[in-house]
């Protein structure tokens, strides 16, 4: 099977490089949702915990279970609640609260603008009428910024919306509460943190994806996807390969298979853009459920070590190349 490895240095490297933008590592919650961006859930919790991260944010209680045993916190974004005294729960609207049970610890999620999820500014005070009737625990506020990597004053209308947010919960007497709102692209961008956490999910991984207008942060990919060598043989100059024939070998070469396919999380792609490894190699023909074939006899293939160098080619960005890996890659921890 392909293998991933994860590099220990270049990971630490990032998260001291958001420790410097945030002043402490103490307030770096890693976002470990969908298998920690493909990177693997338990293994980046076990780096993050060593290297001194004390809260994690995930996608549910599944994933939270697995981890829990590593954060001082953990945040749940969605799915199933109930009273934990790790876990906290960001709701996501009013409806929700109504089903949450008593002494379940909550985070109130404000739609500053993303009108996505979230509980409108109008709506704040029902909120905290209803968790206080609840005997819900407030924990913490948050907001989630839709466009923080681009250009535009959306940000600064959400930055502006969320402080009036955080103002009305003081005056209605909430006292320590976290109060949350920059992911990767916010917190890569600001000048100045004054918050009690970031949600760092991206930029730990190794990637930026603020536009080039905006200074850049070292950052240094993680991930690195490697594939084993199947079979061996000699392709005559005419002869085709692969399903449908759409790579007709130019001249004698030597092609191996490589045990790597769509079936593996890797994209199909097109015909007409082959796909080119990090080491120069192009895939030849159409990519197999389990398969991909190279002119190449090594052993073994990295097949990717940029993942916006990959997402670029398949008009895609780096989130979704590496999350749709499949969690049944083996993965190891490199130095």
């Amino acid at each position: 099977m392909a293998y991933i490895t994860i590099n220990r240095q270049n990971f630490y490297h990032n998260l001291n490089q958001i420790a410097l933008k945030t002043g402490s590592k103490e307030k770096i919650a890693i976002v470990l949702k969908d298998n920690a961006y493909g990177h693997g859930l338990k293994l980046i919790a076990t780096l993050a915990s060593e290297y001194g991260i004390k809260h994690a944010v995930v996608r549910d209680l599944t994933e939270a279970d697995e981890v829990k045993g590593f954060f001082e916190s953990v945040l749940v974004l969605a799915g199933e609640s109930r009273a934990d005294e790790v876990c906290s729960f960001a709701v996501n609207s009013i409806e929700q609260l109504s089903g949450m049970e008593k002494g379940c610890r909550v985070e109130i999620k404000v739609d500053t603008g993303m009108h996505r999820n979230g509980i409108a500014l109008s709506e704040l005070d029902e909120a905290l009428d209803m968790l206080t009737e609840k005997e819900l625990n407030l924990i913490g506020v948050m907001t989630h910024f839709k466009s923080a990597d681009e250009l535009g004053s959306e940000y600064f209308w959400q930055k502006k919306y969320f402080e009036l947010a955080k103002q009305r919960v003081k005056e209605r007497g909430f006292d320590n509460v976290r109060f949350h709102s920059h992911n990767s692209a916010a917190i890569l961008r600001t000048k100045s943190f004054d918050e009690d956490m970031v949600r760092a999910g991206i930029a730990l991984y190794g990637y930026d994806e603020l536009p080039g207008s905006f200074d850049k942060t070292d950052l240094r990919p993680v991930l690195t996807l490697y594939a084993k060598k199947v079979a061996t043989k000699l392709l005559e100059k005419g002869q085709r390969v692969g399903y449908g024939g759409t790579y007709t070998a130019p001249k004698d070469m030597v092609v191996s298979t490589y045990n790597i396919g769509y079936g593996d999380g890797w994209p199909r792609a097109s015909d007409k853009a082959p796909y080119r490894t990090s080491e120069g190699l192009e895939v030849l023909g159409r990519v197999s459920m389990d398969l991909m074939s190279f002119e190449s006899e090594k052993e073994s293939l990295c097949i990717m070590d940029d993942a916006q160098q990959a997402a670029r080619h398949f008009g895609t960005i780096s989130y979704e190349i590496m999350t749709a890996l499949s969690s049944d890659i083996p993965r190891e921890v490199i130095e």
